[in-house]
């Protein structure tokens, strides 16, 4: 039987790198993160406003879609998260995924409520999910300017422990770091949960950004800083040697550059 840790991932970049489908059923998210991009892209191409965003729909035509086995790992979702307001969506879905055959990435920044749900309806099709979770900062200050809907860490870590000690495979997804600066402390505390990989990258287009008001302009400023490529080259060192941990393509790029500049 083929399980989640033996299925090909892919090489590209963005959503890719991580799987070769990405599935989603609902327009906005709750947690409303400042730096998202799917937002951005609801936004710049008319399918939501800036405001509406937070309000997220379910979309009732992708929960009740019947699914084939594709073959490939699915990402569900991409686009939104799993909340207490779309819980009973999201878990109809990723059942109908699963009992399809799938292999399934199931991505969130996880409130314990629907990560003991989806644990519970997922047991039987254990070797088939991987659940990975996003996990940018240990401070909870920085979190809730953010990511203002999103979970605490300590709800985080519980999930993630949670899934961990009922033998689903683990991963976590530090991107976008948004505390770098104890990033690599945060890593110590996240791993031994870990049962696949921990993704590192930085927190992109800073530029899209909405300032609105003097602490969101303090913390973009904070975090142009804390992301610079000399700081990144610094966490890439200490890091690097640690068999658990992947660099998203934001990282690569900057250490493939210092690499060029200074070889060997």
């Amino acid at each position: 039987m083929t399980k989640i840790a033996d299925i090909k991932r892919n090489t590209k970049s963005g959503a890719y790198e991580w799987a070769g489908k990405t599935v989603n059923c609902c327009t906005g998210c709750g947690n409303n993160c400042r730096y998202c991009y799917a937002r951005h892209m609801a936004v710049r191409f008319g399918r939501s406003t800036d405001d509406q965003w937070s309000d997220m729909v379910v979309r009732e035509h992708d929960v009740i879609k019947k699914h084939r086995n594709y073959g490939e790992l699915i990402m569900f979702p991409s686009s939104h998260d799993i909340t207490r307001d779309n819980l009973d969506a999201c878990r109809t879905v990723l059942k109908n995924l699963l009992k399809a055959g799938n292999h399934v990435l199931v991505v969130s920044k996880p409130d314990p409520v629907c990560i003991r749900a989806l644990c519970e309806d997922c047991l039987e099709y254990s070797d088939k999910v991987l659940f990975r979770f996003t996990i940018g900062a240990m401070d909870n200050a920085l979190l809730k300017l953010w990511e203002p809907g999103a979970p605490s860490f300590g709800d985080r870590l519980w999930s993630l422990r949670f899934a961990f000690e009922l033998g689903f495979a683990t991963s976590v997804s530090v991107e976008p770091m948004i505390d770098a600066d104890n990033v690599v402390e945060m890593v110590g505390e996240l791993l031994p949960y870990v049962t696949d990989t921990l993704w590192i990258g930085k927190m992109n287009y800073l530029g899209r950004v909405r300032i609105d008001s003097p602490e969101v302009a303090e913390a973009v400023a904070r975090v142009r800083t804390t992301q610079a490529d000399e700081r990144i080259l610094e966490i890439y060192s200490r890091l690097k040697n640690i068999p658990q941990i992947r660099w998203k393509d934001s990282v690569q790029k900057i250490v493939q550059r210092q690499e060029v500049m200074s070889p060997r």
